[in-house]
């Protein structure tokens, strides 16, 4: 039995913010902000677009891609077909479309016409995607009797930052990315070996605090005279955060390759969360793995938190830059704290 990806989608939204743009209104810099993070733009959803319109058109993008493997030719036929074959819709967010409920996963499944799905969503932070893989993975078990699933990350972070902090707001932009994940009895043609091979998730929930939004939950409900017009947002500790992801994201790399008696020579790409290419650099130059290895488009999404991998898989595979038997590395790190990384033979 093999845990395929058949299928990947993304959604982007259309307005462009450059530093350019934020340094016209804030106290920053293009060469500031690049320097420190390898940001050069952000995409920023509009005011009527949520969370689950933008994991939708991911996840339709990946469905079409399936009907074009299978169907007719008929697209959007085709894709409500294969909707209605999925089993399980799993979407890792930190900005859902309603505070507890419904879950946006539920919102998702009602649009897709996905009738025979469960649907959940899973708070893991920026290493949403990650874990939703290997959840998947064990609903898709043998005995379960399911086959296929829908793994989303979508996040409207701009809605959730302080837009007058400047060391905050350069970080962060808005996306969706979505894989479609089968269990297959008799893997593809290609390697022995296929599909997702093995999963590292670990949490240091010691580190709440270092990447919160104090406001508007059970802890600290808002009260009637408290909003003063600020919704709540996202405080980071910055220092802290930086050194538990280059931590994380080099022991985790670490002991994938130690867990599965490889080497990085092996590994065709390691698509890392975006969230800042210094800590990719660090974590790269510490494990003497070459800048190019690691897949970046940081300069073109900044932080898409559990986006950000989808988005970045999407981008690879319809450039042609997966090959059937490449294996691919994916590693993130995020709010939790929480880390993790999948090694999967594409």
């Amino acid at each position: 039995m093999a845990i395929e990806i058949i299928a990947t989608g993304r959604a982007i939204p259309p307005r462009r913010l450059t530093n350019h743009d934020l340094a016209a209104k804030l106290d920053t810099s293009d060469a500031w902000i690049r320097s420190h993070t390898g940001i050069g733009a952000r995409h920023i959803a509009d005011e009527d677009t949520a969370c689950s319109d933008l994991a939708l058109e991911a996840a339709r993008q990946a469905l079409v891609m399936v009907a074009a493997q299978e169907g007719s030719g008929n697209e959007t036929g085709d894709m409500t077909q294969v909707a209605l074959t999925l089993d399980v819709i799993i979407l890792g967010t930190a900005t859902p479309d309603y505070l507890g409920c419904p879950s946006t996963a539920c919102v998702v499944q009602d649009k897709l016409g996905a009738r025979n799905a469960a649907a959940l969503d899973i708070t893991a932070g920026c290493s949403g995607f990650i874990y939703g893989l290997e959840i998947a993975a064990g609903l898709l078990g043998t005995r379960s009797g399911r086959k296929r699933a829908l793994v989303i990350g979508s996040e409207i972070l701009s809605r959730f930052v302080d837009w007058t902090d400047r060391g905050m707001c350069i970080l962060f932009g808005d996306g969706a990315g979505a894989a479609i994940v089968e269990r297959t009895e008799n893997p593809s043609a290609g390697p022995a070996k296929q599909g997702l091979l093995r999963t590292i998730l670990g949490a240091d929930g010691s580190g709440t605090e270092h990447l919160i939004m104090w406001r508007g939950g059970s802890r600290n409900p808002y009260k009637p005279g408290d909003l003063d017009g600020m919704p709540p947002h996202i405080e980071m500790n910055g220092r802290a955060v930086y050194n538990f992801a280059v931590k994380s994201v080099t022991e985790t790399i670490e002991n994938l390759l130690a867990q599965e008696n490889i080497t990085i020579n092996e590994v065709s790409r390691i698509v890392p969360h975006q969230a800042n290419a210094r800590i990719v650099q660090a974590a790269g130059k510490r494990l003497g793995i070459p800048e190019e290895k690691f897949f970046l488009n940081i300069q073109e999404y900044a932080n898409t938190s559990a986006a950000s991998i989808p988005i970045a898989l999407d981008e690879l595979n319809r450039a042609g830059e997966l090959r059937k038997g490449d294996l691919i590395m994916t590693i993130g790190f995020g709010a939790g704290l929480t880390y993790g990384g999948n090694l999967i033979i594409w």
